[in-house]
């Protein structure tokens, strides 16, 4: 009798497991990031309840992205779609409206001060154009705080089950964005003001500039597809040698022929890469955001020392 009955718990608990099966093999929430950059942010804040499939990958330039068939098909099949906003992504309606998509959108900028554009170069009429506003906030690490709460928010939203998840995780990354700040603001801080000047591929590095206090001049505008003027080429190097500017570094997904002319008629020496609008890959040294963060900072500090 007494072998009959634990048979029967046997048998009992085995029907429970098969019952809570569904629950634990139910698929990740899909959900779609623009690019590369915002992809990692919001993978760290859904964690293994979502599967992120980002537009841009690594190295590649949303402004000059043509969105392709296996992309319309990804946004088709999400249940979230996550975009930076302030005009970076000026072909995402074009997108859902090609997919058919009737979700829910977050745009991680919502809630920021956004900076004036710096870019001088607007006689293009571009499917990227940014409007009135830079669309690189992501380049100030309180900016990504305000994502990272966004991001959670609408993930919350859409999965409740999974809320107290996507708060913890938001919490604990956030604690890691505020680490990175306060070492970069303590490293800046060592550099005298009139040092920190850096010359870029474009204009992707004012938030970061008006953070960490350093000063940005481009080649091009806040887009890599404008292009500027002879004029405005010849000013930039003369600039450069009247006030003997040394740091100046080309950009992973912006071709370089630009800058390396500059550098050759200013008489630089490039830098080295930043990483402004997109991740490296796996094997690069910025396969994250934080990673890249703390790369360009690095790279930055050991130049405009020089100056």
């Amino acid at each position: 009798m007494n072998i009959l009955r634990r048979f029967a718990a046997a048998m009992l608990a085995l029907s429970l497991a098969g019952a809570a099966l569904p629950c634990l093999a139910a698929d990740p929430i899909a959900v779609v990031a623009s690019f590369s950059i915002l992809g990692d942010i919001v993978a760290k804040v859904g964690g293994e309840r979502i599967a992120v499939t980002t537009l841009v990958g690594p190295d590649q330039d949303a402004h000059v992205f043509q969105p392709a068939p296996a992309d319309i098909k990804a946004v088709a099949r999400a249940r979230l779609l996550v975009v930076n906003g302030l005009g970076f992504e000026g072909w995402i309606e074009r997108l859902a409206q090609s997919a058919g998509y009737r979700g829910s959108i977050v745009t991680a900028s919502a809630g920021i001060k956004a900076r004036a554009r710096a870019d001088d170069h607007d006689d293009h009429d571009h499917d990227h154009h940014h409007g009135g506003h830079d669309p690189h906030a992501w380049q100030d690490p309180q900016n990504v705080v305000v994502y990272v709460d966004n991001i959670a928010r609408a993930l919350a939203a859409l999965d409740p089950a999974g809320a107290e998840v996507y708060g913890r995780n938001a919490k604990a990354y956030v604690a890691r964005i505020e680490e990175l700040d306060r070492w970069a603001l303590q490293q800046f801080a060592q550099v005298p003001q009139a040092k920190r000047r850096v010359i870029t591929s474009h204009d992707a590095f004012e938030y970061f500039g008006a953070h960490y206090k350093v000063r940005f001049l481009a080649a091009q505008g806040v887009s890599t597809d404008s292009e500027p003027s002879a004029r405005e080429v010849a000013a930039l190097i003369r600039q450069i040698r009247s006030e003997r500017i040394r740091a100046l570094f080309f950009e992973n997904m912006s071709n370089p022929r630009l800058l390396e002319q500059i550098a050759r008629e200013a008489g630089v020496t490039p830098g080295g890469k930043l990483y402004a609008d997109a991740l490296s890959g796996r094997g690069g040294p910025a396969p994250d955001y934080l990673s890249l963060m703390r790369y360009n900072i690095t790279q930055l500090l050991e130049k405009i020392r020089l100056n």
